[in-house]
């Protein structure tokens, strides 16, 4: 480490006395001289550096110059110590430079910023008129470089000038050929109106006109109105005179007919009598075949397998089970599927099957009617062999007869008059037969009766 000379003072202390600036630096050589400082700050030891300077020992040249540049330029100029050692680490990087300005003969190719930066750090005697000449050449250069911009910026002005005046003259021109093109629209739009006025007025007159035309159907319409008013009364008049001859009629066709059903019920009663003498005079044995055998169906234990399938059905009507079967001559016809699948639908078909029949049997028993039960035959993959139970006719709908079908047939297969009982869940299947002349119930029905069976 180098020791100061005369008492802690370096060499080119009294020089630095003597000479002083009595301005300020110019800019452009401040930012030389911090920058030579950052550049030759990194050779120094942490000790060597002035205690302000210490916290930016790791920082790199560029973030010195940035951040500590008041910094540096405050302690090279109050610290000769600081200044030496970075005179001397600049000696060390440009050798040339610093030996020229410390002889005061600076190259006169140099940059003259380059040569005040390094008088300023070195303080060569007659280093301030170094300062000032590079100071006063360096803001020549400047102010030539400046005019130079002002001379370029001018041309640009100029050339930008006279393209505007271009663009306002081209501008110009359209503008007047669209304020032309818009006078003539102008007067395009005002014949227009023109004609669209006459236009007005002559649809007000003809508005008028109709206007006119409808007051005058308004006022034969009245007149009508009132005729058709006048007509009407006289009919409702007539009307009643008619309803009047017409009640009289009713009551002498009741009272004739008093007497007719008389004579009729007096007729039926000497018929019946004939009937029963004849059938005991006759002595006609009692029916063993009955209509629903004459139906064409696949019975139990008689079909193939490819005749079988199986079809289910599913709806409600609720009605008095008990009370039709009392009625004389009753057929009971159960939908089986639809009623096994209302009630356990999850039991394997055969088992609805028993299980339904069974029931039936029981009730055909109690209740002394005809119970036909039928099963679709739809999806069946092998024929169903069981034997019917006693007082129960068992029926499966043949290859294309759906059960429904088969019900249907049941019940056009009956005399009109007989009690026919269908039980049944689904609507179309109800609404059928009732147009048959039979009665629909709900399988929920059959169902609870069944039920108070077991």
């Amino acid at each position: 480490m180098e020791q100061p000379a005369h008492g802690g003072e370096p060499a080119g202390a009294a020089g630095d006395a003597a000479e002083t600036l009595d301005h300020p630096l110019p800019e452009g050589v401040r930012r030389r001289v911090v920058a030579l400082v950052a550049d030759a700050f990194g050779g120094l030891t942490v000790a060597e550096l002035p205690a302000p300077l210490r916290q930016y020992a790791r920082f790199t040249a560029s973030r010195r110059a940035k951040f500590a540049g008041n910094a540096m330029a405050a302690a090279l100029e109050s610290d000769p110590l600081f200044r030496q050692r970075i005179g001397e680490r600049f000696k060390q990087g440009q050798p040339e430079l610093a030996g020229a300005v410390e002889t005061g003969t600076p190259p006169a190719a140099a940059d003259p910023v380059d040569v005040a930066a390094a008088a300023y750090v070195l303080r060569p005697p007659g280093w301030v008129k170094l300062v000032a000449a590079a100071g006063e050449e360096a803001q020549r250069v400047d102010a030539e470089r400046a005019d130079e911009a002002g001379r370029r910026e001018l041309e640009r002005l100029r050339e930008e000038l006279a393209a505007a005046r271009d663009r306002s003259r081209s501008e110009t021109d359209q503008l007047r050929h669209d304020l032309e093109a818009a006078r003539k629209e102008a007067e395009s739009l005002h014949r227009k109106l023109r004609s669209a006025q006459s236009d007005v007025k002559r649809g007000e007159a003809a508005l008028r006109r109709v206007q006119g035309e409808i007051d005058a159907v308004r006022a034969e319409g009245a007149a009508q109105l009132s005729s058709a008013e006048s007509e009407a009364r006289r009919l409702k008049a007539r009307l009643g005179e008619v309803e009047a001859a017409l009640e009289a009629s009713r009551r002498t066709a009741r009272e004739g007919r008093s007497v007719e059903d008389m004579r009729l019920r007096l007729l039926l009663d000497t018929v019946l009598d004939a009937a029963q003498g004849l059938r005991r005079e006759l002595a006609l044995p009692p029916v063993s075949v009955h209509p629903a055998d004459t139906v064409d169906a696949v019975e139990p234990g008689r079909m193939s397998p490819k005749d079988i399938a199986a079809r289910a059905l599913s709806e409600t009507d609720p009605a008095l089970l008990d009370q039709l079967l009392a009625l004389p001559q009753a057929h009971l016809v159960v939908d089986g599927y639809n009623v096994t699948k209302t009630g356990y639908p999850t039991m394997p078909l055969e088992k609805q099957r028993l299980r339904l029949l069974g029931g039936l049997s029981a009730l055909a028993a109690r209740s002394g009617a005809e119970v036909t039960c039928v099963f679709d035959g739809a999806e069946l993959a092998a024929p169903v062999l069981l034997a019917p139970p006693r007082g129960v006719r068992v029926l499966f709908s043949k290859p294309g007869v759906t059960a429904d079908e088969l019900i249907r047939q049941l019940v056009r297969a009956e005399p009109p008059g007989r009690p026919v009982v269908v039980v049944s869940t689904d609507r179309e299947v109800a609404d059928g037969v009732a147009k048959a002349g039979a009665r629909p119930v709900a399988s929920v029905l059959l169902l609870k009766r069944l039920s108070r069976l077991s």
